[in-house]
């Protein structure tokens, strides 16, 4: 037994190996000692840490001694609650005394926020933290066990998640030259939840339960205000629905779950809610296959704003811009830098992503928000997704912890505090009801678009620029490379060879009709050689590869929205690039039918009726040719066009197979178009030049264009570009 100035200790309750947590609520302090026991030995040690951080970057004791003072004081805590020996103004004398270290450690993890992490119940305890904490508990006056006092020497494990981290040049660059990150204190300084009536009930589940039961035929969706402009930072307008959300985010509210339906623009509304909200620099967490696009979307609606993407290991980031935009798939290398940034704002895309809270990716999506709320918790949080529940009504738990408006126990402050204000109890009758209210006002917004069908067009079209980083992509840059090389050499060729036109045409030497008129002439050479071509590289057999690059992309992005919105028509333009997209459809457990040139009327028939009617066939996968005329398929409103067609006509036909009389919805095609190619600049062609039918019964006064004027303009741009 424990005398005077010490504390008794349970030997049954776990040795070295676990820290003996636990153990502590068997201790016992002797009153009127308050310069004795644990408290005293650790406010020595947070006193320590806190000057060491001041300092500079913390050497591993003191992140030990850091973590050790932590578990310490959560055990003192612990065991001061249930001591029966306290009386209620001891025990309060205690608490206020824990309270004060707690705001020390606060402090100091707010200034090197890497020590979060070591906070956490899966945080590994090593054997120097081991052999720190028994000295500290010795010093208290504490009996050890046997099994405490020795403590074995583990061997050193090598952390695979932590070889993998890379810090980019550029990172290191913006460190230096803004090496002070001022933390927000007033993280520390948040009133706790009020607990009051619901403080000793379990309020996760019957949280999730109030989604199911407490609907009442009401949408999950807060209250918006009425828009007040539509004008953004740049060229574009906001849709109405849009800017009524990015009106919510000016009166403040920080913390969002924006489940509108895709094509309703849930990616220009986190723009500009980042913009209206002063939310940079901006980390935003996207799918791979939408990185590019995410890009592009900065540049369109803020255009005051920089964005950078993170490839590979980062070599090419630009740590000083505005936002910075990561794909899932590479986060791993890229947490600890990001998480001692100083974002001030963070989005998350198809956030439906990390529903499995023990995935590599959620846990990574997980600490970076707690880091980024830690210095800053006023930052700005979304998470995006048409689908948040896909399997089960559980798949909110991730999403609402990244959103802070629960942990993995319990409602945090501010949800609780709204739960306290309803005076219910999950036994009480309307509880789920009003549960379920206070969960939508932190932030679900839930538009469809029957909701907001006069504020969107009747038929869009939408780009989704994606980047082919696989040899296939690589194989057809150097393609284009070469290509661009041939024209280069044929004009150049021309141009020594042409003193016989000079003389013709003496008034054209060197203007710029001449260079444009040799352009064309030269692109038009080209074209006609690879109409003719069996074998060899030419801007046919190009698109051709570009088409097959894009084709898993495509299929990726339309799994995603038969998932959000349910079915979808994927148009392409060749077999292969249809069979790969089957097969990726397949493998993700879609449920599909196919419209190819050789198919009989009867077998065309009944895949459309399936189509039609059979709520497991989500994708039709159909060819732009054999499906571009005569068939209705507005069982669909979203169109994925996989391979770009030659005219706009013909494009315009495929969507029209969806958008036609008797479809309730608005239309939107998604265009996937292989960044910093060729294809880029065919879709820009095919945009600019409207079809014989517009010019000559819609009144349109743009200029008419065939199928061979579009490969055309694209060899002359390639020629021109390389020239310039």
């Amino acid at each position: 037994m424990a005398q005077s100035g010490q504390r008794q200790r349970s030997r049954t309750s776990g040795g070295s190996g676990n820290g003996g947590r636990g153990a502590a609520q068997q201790r016992r302090r002797p009153r009127g000692a308050d310069d004795q026991g644990v408290i005293p030995v650790l406010a020595r040690a947070a006193r320590e840490v806190e000057a060491a951080v001041q300092k500079g970057p913390l050497k591993p004791a003191n992140r030990a001694r850091f973590q050790v003072a932590a578990l310490l004081l959560r055990e003192e805590r612990a065991r001061v609650k249930v001591d029966p020996n306290l009386s209620e103004a001891e025990r309060s004398n205690e608490q206020k005394r824990l309270d004060g270290l707690a705001g020390i450690l606060a402090k100091t993890a707010a200034r090197d926020t890497s020590l979060i992490s070591l906070l956490g119940d899966d945080a590994p305890v090593t054997a120097a933290a081991k052999a720190l904490r028994r000295d500290l508990l010795i010093a208290a006056g504490v009996e050890l066990s046997p099994d405490e006092l020795i403590i074995t020497t583990e061997p050193v494990v090598k952390d695979a998640a932590a070889e993998k981290q890379v810090v980019p040049q550029s990172v290191r660059q913006m460190q230096m030259a803004n090496p002070f990150l001022a933390p927000d204190f007033s993280a520390v300084q948040q009133k706790p939840a009020r607990v009051n009536h619901l403080g000793n009930w379990e309020l996760i589940d019957p949280l999730f339960r109030a989604f199911e039961y407490g609907a009442g035929g009401g949408a999950a969706s807060m209250e918006l205000p009425e828009a007040t402009s539509l004008a953004t930072p740049g060229k574009l307008e906001l849709m109405r629905h849009q800017a009524r959300f990015v009106e919510e985010v000016k009166a403040g509210h920080r913390t969002f779950l924006l489940a509108d339906e895709p094509g309703l623009g849930k990616t220009a509304q986190a723009l500009l809610a980042a913009s209206v909200s002063h939310s940079y620099p901006l980390l935003v967490v996207v799918p791979n296959v939408v990185k590019t696009n995410w890009a592009r979307e900065v540049a369109l609606w803020t255009p005051q704003r920089t964005a950078t993407v993170v490839h590979g290991d980062g070599n090419d980031v630009d740590a000083f811009s505005d936002v910075v935009i990561v794909n899932y798939e590479v986060l791993d290398r890229h947490v600890g830098w990001l998480g001692r940034f100083g974002f001030k704002g963070m989005v998350v895309d198809e956030a439906h992503f990390i529903k499995n809270l023990s995935s590599q990716r959620s846990k990574h999506v997980l600490s970076l928000s707690r880091s980024i709320r830690a210095t800053s918790p006023k930052a700005l949080f979304m998470a995006l997704t048409g689908t948040p529940l896909i399997n089960q009504i559980d798949d909110f738990r991730a999403i609402w912890q990244f959103l802070g408006w629960i942990d993995d126990k319990k409602p945090l402050p501010q949800l609780m505090d709204k739960l306290e204000d309803t005076g219910l109890t999950p036994v009480d009758f309307g509880f789920f009801s009003e549960a379920r209210q206070a969960v939508i006002d932190m932030g679900i917004v839930r538009r469809k678009k029957v909701d907001v069908a006069a504020d969107i067009p009747a038929r869009r079209v939408a780009d989704i620029p994606v980047e082919l980083d696989d040899d296939l992509g690589r194989s057809i840059r150097e393609a284009e490379a070469a290509l661009t090389a041939r024209l280069v050499d044929r004009y150049r060729r021309r141009l020594a060879l042409r003193k016989s036109e000079d003389a013709k045409y003496p008034d054209r030497i060197g203007t710029e009709y001449d260079r444009d008129r040799l352009i064309r002439a030269v692109a038009h050479e080209e074209l006609e050689e690879s109409k003719s071509a069996k074998t060899g590289e030419n801007v046919f057999t190009m698109v051709r590869k570009i088409g097959q690059a894009k084709a898993g992309l495509a299929a990726d992005y339309t799994a995603q929205l038969a998932r959000n919105v349910g079915k979808v028509v994927f148009f392409a333009k060749h077999i292969d690039v249809m069979d790969t997209a089957e097969a990726h459809f397949a493998k993700a457990g879609l449920g599909t039918v196919s419209i190819r040139g050789d198919q009989t009327p009867k077998a065309r028939q009944a895949a459309i009726d399936s189509f039609a009617n059979d709520p497991a066939v989500s994708v039709v996968v159909a060819s732009l040719t054999a499906a571009g005329v005569g068939l209705n398929l507005q069982a669909a409103s979203n169109v994925v066009l996989a391979e770009l067609s030659w005219t706009s006509a013909e494009q315009t036909q495929a969507i029209d197979r969806v958008h036609r009389i008797g479809q309730e919805l608005p239309v939107t095609a998604w265009r996937i178009i292989a960044a910093q190619t060729i294809d880029a600049k065919i879709a820009e062609l095919i945009d600019s030049k409207a079809g014989l039918a517009a010019r000559a019964l819609d009144g349109s006064d743009e200029e008419v264009v065939a199928e061979s004027s579009v490969q055309l303009e694209a060899l002359v741009s390639l020629l021109a570009e390389a020239l310039e």
